[in-house]
């Protein structure tokens, strides 16, 4: 088997430099950290992670902290980081912090972090002020993905600019009667979101001087299935709406479901338009505002790793990435005229 002697030997370098090499640090040209990498391919060389541990005082282990981790967002969201990090030698440890959707969640704790990671990545959970304490006093770098916390850098799209160009699209349609899907509870540890984009909602409708019944202010899980159960009182109702604008695509595809098992045309009779432009969206025809979730996390990645190598540039306060509208079938104007 070979050693780190070996590589330095046949490399034309010291055993110094293939360390600082493999370990992605910054002090290596990068023509000899390719020589280094493909002469350590060749022989077949593996470094101990325990013996670079030693040696670097890292882990080369990021946690991520995710809500949820079966969701698709999460689920592209940590894909990006996981390539991202990939790049420096860097790879990921998981926190799944879900307990019951949209509810109470557990906590993170020492023993989760301490001596386990060299940085960590939050996905969208808002974090108490114990947790903050103790990611700052075990002095680990953090960036958030979504949710704002504190000064640590964030990635994220403007919520709010997102829902707009989602409301006004269909308002812009013709659509006068128009349901919103994804209130959550105020007592949920996952707020800022849900309640950015239904604020947002509400100030379209407000501006365009249209207002919502609050019966059609439907809760959801956001999940496709929840939001599919409860949006069927809406949809049966003695009037519904002739539009409806889901808080993301998940919920959005719930509500393409229901009005199909209820006999509604879309969008001949109802128009539905989400958030996300999920993988399936292209796929349902659905109208959506796109973002860029793989980017959100490789840019994440990207932050973290400047931090954890010292880099000599200063990690953003924020990264806001844009978003766009993508019209598909699921949205056209109002078939029947709105009610006087």
């Amino acid at each position: 088997m070979s050693t780190i002697s070996d590589v330095a030997k046949a490399a034309g370098v010291s055993v110094a430099t293939v360390s600082r090499a493999l370990r992605g640090l910054d002090r290596v040209n990068p023509q000899t950290r390719a020589k280094v990498l493909q002469v350590a391919e060749q022989l077949q060389y593996v470094a101990s992670p325990t013996a670079a541990s030693l040696a670097s005082g890292r882990t080369r282990v990021v946690g991520v902290v995710a809500p949820f981790l079966t969701r698709w967002f999460f689920a592209t969201l940590l894909s990006g980081i996981e390539k991202s990090l990939r790049e420096h030698g860097h790879h990921v440890v998981l926190f799944d912090l879900e307990a019951e959707p949209m509810g109470r969640r557990m906590r993170l704790t020492q023993s989760m972090l301490w001596k386990r990671v060299d940085g960590v990545v939050v996905l969208n959970v808002p974090m108490d002020d114990a947790e903050r304490e103790l990611i700052e006093r075990l002095e680990l770098p953090v960036v958030t993905v979504g949710n704002r916390v504190g000064g640590w850098p964030c990635v994220r799209i403007d919520d709010t600019a997102a829902m707009v160009l989602a409301a006004q699209h269909v308002i812009d349609l013709g659509h006068t009667e128009i349901a919103y899907v994804g209130v959550v509870p105020h007592d949920s540890d996952h707020l800022q979101t849900p309640l950015e984009r239904r604020s947002a909602f509400l100030a379209t409708m407000e501006a365009a001087g249209l207002s919502c019944p609050p019966e059609w202010l439907v809760d959801s899980d956001w999940t496709a299935s929840g939001a599919a159960a409860h949006v069927v009182p809406v949809l049966t109702g003695a009037h519904r709406p002739t539009a409806v604008v889901a808080a993301s695509d998940e919920m959005a595809i719930g509500v393409l479901c229901a009005a199909r098992r209820l006999g509604i045309a879309v969008p001949g009779e109802l128009s539905v338009v989400g958030i996300d432009d999920h993988t399936f969206a292209d796929v349902m025809d659905l109208s959506t505002v796109r973002q860029n979730v793989d980017e959100q996390g490789r840019r994440a990645g990207q932050i973290l790793m400047g931090q954890i190598l010292g880099s000599d540039t200063p990690p953003p306060d924020e990264l806001v990435l844009p978003v766009e509208l993508v019209v598909r079938s699921s949205t056209a104007a109002p078939c029947r005229p709105a009610n006087p």
